[in-house]
């Protein structure tokens, strides 16, 4: 009886100490956006299926930062140059159909909000959006967007709580599909974090 009991602490303990190791989101994990649903957060809730690593991880799509001078490579944009993630930046799903899509409207107020789990020094938000006429059949260039952000959100490298949300006012003159590029600058490293996400006009 005595082994039994051991066995069984020993089996929780060790379920408990991976629970642990995949909590801390494989290394560094730290945010992604739910409003407008981003791709990362699409594979996570199982929207979207066969995404890979990412659907565990919709935190942790960092990368370089200084986008779009410099930051993630163009046709990575949507991975931010992390090659585990690289079903983020296909124009379509792992399953070869359309990314789900969020609908907006041009010209009106919209709330976007972030969910984290570590909670950086920031500089700022900052949302990008495809131009008219953009080269859907590709992954995500620069030559895609307009790379003027329609809305930027300084933050003076405060520490955003687990949940932000702010508002501002969507492009006008856009129809049907397109992409926003949301990027969430850290202050006190090299990196940001990158999240796609697709919209209807």
């Amino acid at each position: 009886m005595r082994k039994k009991t051991k066995l069984q602490a020993a089996v929780v303990g060790f379920a408990t100490a991976g629970a642990l190791v995949l909590s801390s989101g494989g290394a560094s994990g730290h945010g992604y956006t739910d409003l407008p649903v981003s791709r990362q957060k699409l594979c996570q809730n199982g929207a979207v299926a066969d995404c890979g690593d990412i659907q565990w991880e919709p935190q942790s799509v960092e990368g370089p930062k200084g986008f779009p001078a410099s930051g993630a490579a163009d046709g990575r944009i949507c991975s931010a140059n992390n090659s585990r993630f690289a079903q983020l930046d296909s124009p379509k799903t792992p399953s070869g159909r359309a990314w789900p899509t969020t609908k907006v409207s041009g010209g009106q107020s919209y709330t976007f909000r972030w969910q984290f789990t570590a909670m950086h020094a920031t500089t700022d938000f900052r949302y990008y959006v495809t131009k008219a006429g953009w080269n859907q059949n590709h992954n995500l260039a620069r030559s895609d967007l307009n790379l003027t952000p329609f809305l930027t959100v300084p933050y003076g490298g405060q520490r955003p709580p687990a949940t932000l949300s702010h508002s501002g006012a969507l492009p006008s003159g856009l129809s049907g599909h397109h992409v926003i590029v949301a990027v969430w600058t850290i202050a006190d490293t090299g990196n940001a974090f990158y999240a796609c996400s697709d919209v209807t006009f």
